[in-house]
């Protein structure tokens, strides 16, 4: 298992989960990807929960608070794009059409992080390593391994990440809708994909994979935990099979095996 030390600007460097009861979660998710949790208390009466497989940190979750139930937040996972500086960053984002949520602000020695979204409505964080560059392990069994945008303008979405990280967009011709991967330097940070009519009004959002071994036998213990299935098991040619789960609090993410 060859272990990150520095994520390459404008690749997704940490899946967060904000959730409405970790211990519900630590179960899900400890006994579908082998992972173990440590949690730590950055300030009084907080909890953030770094997530590790063979010791190693691969993701993170926290609780919802009260304040943010209330308007309406619901479980969900974030994706982290690793930048130079989240200041000039978010500054771009605005200069691009986009908005930030809040100014920038600092994650104690870790790094510095900047909340934005984009022209579309999708949410996206922005990290400034310090300390801490985000994911140790990617790539791997039962860590992050693609991040992928549902949105309702492939075309207008491009065109904002390519010029807010300098992304190349290469076009797939995979079925009745284009797919968009995105290119930085010689391999893809991620992809697009346009919002399917059979979803309704759903709102742009990133989407978060994880490597498995066998997609229909994570599915199967997904549902035996209580997870839910959104998509069923289906085959990508020449890329894997996966499935979109929801966990039992409601936060959507996708598990894939790759092809050889």
């Amino acid at each position: 298992m060859r272990e990150v030390i520095q994520h390459e600007p404008g690749t997704f460097c940490w899946p967060e989960l904000a959730t409405t009861d970790a211990d519900s979660a630590k179960a899900l998710y400890g006994a579908l990807f082998d992972w173990t949790f440590d949690d730590q208390s950055p300030e009084p009466g907080t909890t953030y929960t770094t997530v590790r497989r063979a010791g190693r940190d691969v993701a993170a979750l926290y609780v919802l608070q009260k304040s943010q139930r209330q308007r309406g937040v619901v479980a969900h996972w974030n994706s982290y794009a690793a930048v130079k500086s989240a200041d000039e960053s978010a500054l771009r984002v605005k200069v691009l059409g986009g908005t930030t949520v809040g100014a920038p602000f600092d994650v104690g020695p870790n790094g510095r992080m900047a909340i934005v979204k984009d022209p579309q409505g999708a949410t996206l964080c922005l990290w400034e390593a310090r300390a801490h560059p985000g994911a140790q392990v990617v790539g791997e069994i039962g860590t992050l391994c693609w991040t992928e945008l549902a949105t309702t303008d492939l075309d207008a979405a491009g065109h904002f990440y390519a010029s807010l990280f300098g992304w190349a967009i290469k076009k797939q011709e995979t079925g009745p809708e284009a797919y968009i991967e995105l290119w930085k330097g010689p391999r893809p940070a991620g992809g697009m994909t346009t919002i399917a009519r059979e979803q309704g009004a759903t709102e742009p959002a990133w989407s978060v994979y994880f490597r498995v071994a066998d997609c229909d036998t994570a599915v199967a213990k997904a549902e035996a935990l209580g997870a839910r299935v959104i998509r069923k098991p289906d085959d990508i040619a020449k890329v894997g099979r996966y499935a979109f789960l929801a966990d039992r609090e409601g936060a959507a993410f996708a598990v894939i095996a790759l092809a050889p």
